[in-house]
């Protein structure tokens, strides 16, 4: 009884990191990936069913089976991430224009983000 109700609990808690990194596809300030790549390893203990439904995903498939085989991420998914990373901050400290402290704590939040993304190794 105790095993089945800690894998419903897992499938769960792997749903809430899928749904945050689907907010983060869309939200600058929030990681999609790192979301994801919890949720994977959440599902291979818990759900295989819903572990090969992210690894056979269009969207993001293909770099989830790389981080499960190699622990790394291929360059042109840098690439990208950094393209996204300084297109919606840039859009983002553009609106806040005026705001100092804010603009500054994105730019710090986003090099942060540049420096974890750049520092993973590649494929």
């Amino acid at each position: 009884m105790k095993n089945g109700i800690k894998q419903k609990l897992m499938v769960v808690l792997g749903w809430l990191f899928v749904v945050l990194g689907a907010i983060g596809a869309v939200l600058p300030i929030m990681p999609t990936t790192i979301f994801l790549i919890i949720a994977l390893g959440i599902f291979s203990k818990s759900s295989p069913r819903f572990h090969q439904m992210l690894l056979n995903n269009k969207w993001f498939g293909r770099e989830l089976r790389q981080w499960e085989e190699t622990k790394s991420i291929s360059r042109q998914s840098k690439i990208k991430a950094t393209v996204m990373i300084v297109l919606t901050f840039g859009v983002s400290l553009l609106i806040l224009s005026g705001r100092m402290g804010l603009q500054w704590m994105l730019i710090a939040l986003a090099a942060v983000l540049l420096l974890i993304i750049w520092r993973i190794k590649e494929s």
